[in-house]
């Protein structure tokens, strides 16, 4: 954390060229260690007749930040604990920020290894805004975690139609945790239901930029649905920064351009005027950069915003199901 503290104390006496060389000899030495510790297993592995994989973390393509706190606690359970403090925070960051928790993979096919020394991490590495990036982005690593591209375009099975009218998938397969779903659908997001039974849905997004320290920023997301004979289809929706936030001006294309990041942001509406359904089946970039900078990560929030409706609105559903349930047979009875 002293490294991370002192950076902070140069940036705020106005010495951007020392804090920038201590945040790069942090990255440095982060990924010295991980080099370290590559080479050291490889070593191990070599006298079994096994390879060692390239690491992989949380954050990286195909799988989610919010499997950090997970994996924290996996090697925390272990009989080894961590050397130094770390700590997770619950959007899955570690801190102190160079921070890092990865995965080696062990395979008995060394045939098919690449060398340790030829291996650049940048190469598997889809950050496509990234500011240190020393190599081009050539393969993501297949994961078998994401099942999404397994799955037949109409999801594999029909909808179930609730009793009252709504087409909402009750066994839905979200890409996102579904603790997190739970959470976010509580704190985060505000629905009201009109006259005409039409839905408006409001949720708060809070993120960091990706330079200037981390700053803290919040974007409100405002969506407007038709009603549950209607799919809940999506009418409207709109992105824009929270009343009385600062945090979105600091990010990067905002200072090279505010007004046309701005209205970029305005014209996006992904699945306007498809039910609310089709976010189930929307392949979409994984790209959970916390800032606003590039259409991947802006496509990527939307996807997380629209999922937490489907669920909060499907549990909604499904809480309603047993009232209505009994008020048919308590009709079919009169009749």
């Amino acid at each position: 954390m002293a490294g991370e503290e002192r950076a902070r104390q140069l940036w705020l006496e106005g010495k951007p060229d020392e804090y920038f060389f201590l945040e790069m000899f942090g990255s440095a030495v982060v990924e010295q260690l991980v080099t370290n510790t590559g080479a050291r297993l490889c070593a191990w592995a070599d006298e079994h007749a096994m390879a060692v994989l390239p690491h992989y973390s949380p954050g990286y393509s195909g799988w989610d930040t919010a499997d950090q706190n997970r994996l924290f606690k996996t090697i925390q359970s272990g009989t080894n604990k961590l050397a130094a403090e770390l700590r997770v925070l619950e959007s899955g960051m570690l801190q102190p920020k160079k921070s890092l928790l990865a995965v080696f993979g062990i395979t008995q096919q060394v045939e098919r290894v690449r060398g340790l020394a030829n291996l650049v991490p940048c190469e598997n590495c889809s950050f496509s805004p990234c500011q240190y990036r020393r190599a081009q982005y050539q393969h993501a690593p297949i994961q078998i975690e994401d099942v999404r591209h397994l799955q037949p375009p109409d999801g594999g099975a029909p909808q179930t139609k609730l009793l009252n009218g709504s087409h909402l998938d009750q066994n839905a397969r979200y890409s996102i945790n579904p603790r997190a779903l739970r959470k976010w659908s509580k704190e985060r997001l505000q629905l009201r239901t009109l006259e005409d039974r039409s839905v408006e849905a409001l949720f708060r997004y809070e993120g960091t930029t990706c330079s200037n320290l981390g700053r803290s920023l919040a974007y409100d997301y405002l969506i407007k649905l038709d009603g549950p004979e209607d799919g809940y289809r999506i009418r409207a929706t709109t992105c824009a920064p929270a009343p009385g936030d600062t945090g979105h001006a600091a990010m990067c294309e905002y200072i090279n351009n505010g007004e046309k990041l701005t209205a970029t942001i305005a014209r996006e509406c992904p699945l306007a005027g498809r039910p609310l359904n089709d976010v189930l089946m929307w392949q979409r970039p994984f790209s959970p950069a916390a800032c606003y900078c590039d259409a991947e990560s802006r496509m990527h929030k939307w996807g997380l915003v629209l999922e937490v409706i489907h669920f909060a609105l499907a549990q909604r559903e499904a809480e309603r199901r047993p009232k209505l349930s009994e008020d048919l047979l308590k009709r079919e009875h009169y009749d």
